[in-house]
């Protein structure tokens, strides 16, 4: 066995041992989706193991990151990533987030200051606007009941917008009082979900450029992607 075939890379020109690498691979093997795993030796098995070996090597890089920056990695929780938020941050790195304390405090630091701009708000609830206005919650006569305002006569809809809430007005023979009104599904604000998402590019770019700078990749287990690699089949 080369020297290199016993490395799982370098991390600022300090060697990494493969033999967690060699572990998770036996513990996947052994465990309940086995069955579901491509056969030893096969040119999926082998981009499998690059792909773990990647999912380590972001493991280590933010964990040295984090003892630099003297993160609490006990402060970052386990996390289950929604289909969304794992697309965004790509398989390997979600992997390593759901998988280690300290790729989410260094997620968690690296991101802290990222905000969504005003631009991107009011572009973001420009497109996502919903068709339907707001529901009113009108009381009249037979009860209570709701309305898009649009569909009300004109001249009551701005009666009701002009009166008291709850109080009753009478304009051509209706009769009715808003007492409230009902926002339609989808309108919720969007910061919360715009600003995740903004966090979750920042780290993907901040985790691309730590990967560049600081690992170096041995044969074998160059990233699954790499074109020049030869178990890379995709292409265009």
């Amino acid at each position: 066995m080369t020297a290199t075939a016993e490395l799982l890379g370098y991390l600022d020109g300090r060697p990494l041992p493969r033999t967690e690498l060699d572990r998770r691979l036996a513990a996947l093997r052994d465990g309940p989706r086995a069955s579901a795993l491509p056969a030893p030796g096969s040119g999926e098995d082998r981009q499998l193991t690059r792909w773990v070996a990647q999912v380590l090597l972001t493991e280590e890089l933010c964990r040295a990151e984090a003892a630099a920056r003297e993160l609490d990695c006990a402060a970052a929780p386990p996390v289950r990533l929604d289909q969304r938020a794992a697309v965004e941050l790509g398989s390997i790195a979600a992997a390593a987030f759901e998988g280690s304390a300290a790729v989410r405090a260094v997620f968690a630091e690296v991101t802290a200051e990222v905000e969504p701009s005003a631009a991107e708000l009011a572009a973001y609830r420009a497109a996502a606007a919903p068709v339907a206005a707001l529901t009113w919650q009108l009381t009249g006569p037979d009860g209570d009941f709701e309305a898009d305002p649009a569909t009300l006569p004109t001249a009551l809809a701005a009666a009701l917008r002009a009166a008291p809430r709850g109080e009753p007005v009478t304009v051509g023979g209706w009769t009715a009082a808003l007492t409230g009104e009902r926002a339609p599904v989808g309108s919720a604000d969007p910061a919360d979900r715009l600003r995740a998402c903004a966090r979750r590019i920042a780290f993907v770019r901040w985790l691309d450029r730590a990967r560049a700078e600081r690992l170096t990749l041995v044969p074998g287990l160059e990233h699954p992607g790499d074109p020049a690699q030869p178990d890379n089949h995709h292409r265009h």
